[in-house]
């Protein structure tokens, strides 16, 4: 996305942009048009859809919250809520509603993604200096074993860096910072993002850059940063070819951290046994005592920065830079990792009126209108409680004394990244139904500059 100076005018939208914006538009206004004409035309096939699908949310949650019985009834009533909605679909001819609406919306999308200048070249950089004495360390058991499957220690020498093998029972940091004493002027991590989190912060305390391999289970911190978590391999051209780009860096009680400190329902959920071997199944086993009707909220307590005190909550989470999430079921993403603030999100459920509210809200993409999601930023936050708190430092668990306090430490990290990843464009995927979206679509196509959402 092209950045504009402060105090210079931003340019006038050319003639292609504009085009692009009424396209976009059109599109969207199209689609709902199709949308709204289908729905008037077969309503009686609308509203038996949107009840058929209302109870397979309902029974959705329950087979998430419950055990027994009632979990398997629920799975039941849940698929057959769902090849009921693909029947009615069917069987009304409204798939080709459906189809026709999609399309124009993607029209819409990919419209408005040019008229927003979204995609553009990004700004060229600067290669960094060659390092001295590179080294990786990896942990060879991370992510099931993906150091060994790409054959790092190979990649490793034929680039000419220094190897370390994590070995069980040994201290990372103390690994990390052996590393730095023997000269390492270039250091990076093979594994998961809490193996990430350890490496980085000395990183960090020594001044030098530090390279992100994701090798471990989902290495989200890899992915803000823009890197192919598929392609293990490229992301050693940081040491070859790299680009040095500054991030922040969140601590809790002096523990490091580069993506997000949870507590309640996922802290819960890592503190098991066996999660590192069934994540999926430790989560359904747990979940029911976290989320179902017999659970107790977090005795935790923590307040806005209005001064508003926030208790019973039944997840907490506290990120290094704020997320954009629309739903529970992935992690979402961050825009930004050099904001200089923490990103705060407390998830409160009320009763089953709120647990049902927010399931529909998840399954729809749009969790954030429920009414106990609540979400700010700051650069410090001390959250209180009466009892050590059990927490989930990049999904690594921990039992933590309170109060716990969180902080940012705005540039602390230099991350060298390879030079395809910086040169390529960072930019938020388009929501073109939301105001802000519209509006700069309208200012666009009027051959105004569109104003940046605030």
């Amino acid at each position: 996305m092209t950045i504009v100076p402060a105090g210079v005018p931003a340019p006038a939208p050319d003639g292609r942009r504009r085009a692009a914006a009424v396209v976009a538009l059109a599109s969207l206004a199209l689609a709902l048009l199709v949308l709204a004409t289908g729905a008037f035309e077969r309503w009686e096939a609308l509203v038996a859809a949107l009840l058929t699908t209302a109870l397979g949310i309902v029974s959705g949650w329950y087979a998430l919250t419950r055990r027994g019985t009632t979990r398997v009834v629920a799975l039941g009533l849940g698929a057959g809520a769902l090849l009921l909605v693909v029947a009615i679909m069917v069987t009304s001819r409204s798939i080709g509603v459906l189809l026709a609406a999609g399309v124009l919306g993607a029209v819409s999308v990919v419209a408005a993604e040019v008229a927003l200048g979204h995609g553009r070249p990004a700004r060229s950089v600067r290669a960094a200096p060659a390092a001295r004495r590179p080294v990786l360390i990896m942990n060879l058991r991370s992510g099931g074993g993906k150091a060994d499957s790409f054959d790092l220690p190979g990649q490793c020498r034929a680039r000419g860096i220094e190897l370390l093998v994590l070995e069980p029972g040994t201290d990372l940091t103390a690994l990390a910072e052996q590393a730095v004493a023997d000269g390492a002027d270039l250091l990076g991590m093979a594994g998961g993002d809490g193996s990430q989190a350890l490496v980085a912060a000395v990183a960090a305390r020594h001044g030098i850059p530090f390279v992100v391999v994701p090798a471990g289970t989902r290495n989200h911190f890899a992915l803000d940063l823009g890197l192919d978590r598929s392609d293990v391999v490229a992301a050693l051209d940081a040491y070859t070819d790299g680009v040095d780009v500054r991030v922040d860096l969140g601590e809790v009680n002096g523990r490091p951290f580069v993506n997000n400190a949870s507590m309640g329902v996922y802290a819960e959920i890592v503190q098991s046994e066996q999660y590192r071997d069934a994540k999926v199944a430790t989560a359904a086993s747990i979940l029911p005592d976290l989320l179902g009707p017999d659970a107790r909220p977090l005795p935790l307590r923590l307040s806005t920065p209005e001064g508003d005190e926030v208790t019973g909550a039944q997840l907490l989470l506290v990120s290094n830079n704020p997320y954009l999430l629309r739903t529970l079921r992935g992690a979402g993403t961050r825009p930004r990792l050099d904001s200089g603030l923490l990103g705060v999100l407390v998830v409160s459920v009320r009763g089953r009126a709120d647990a049902e509210n927010l399931a529909a809200l998840d399954r729809a993409g749009h969790v954030e209108r429920f009414t106990g999601w609540r979400e700010w930023t700051t650069p410090r936050l001390v959250v209180r409680c009466e009892v050590p708190v059990p927490i989930g430092l990049d999904g690594e668990a921990s039992i933590l004394p309170a109060p716990l306090e969180f902080v940012v430490r705005p540039g602390a990290l230099t991350v060298r990244v390879p030079r395809p990843v910086a040169e390529r464009p960072r930019s938020q995927a388009v929501r073109i139904t939301a105001p802000s979206t519209l509006i700069q679509l309208w200012d666009v196509a009027c051959g105004r500059p569109p104003v940046p959402a605030g």
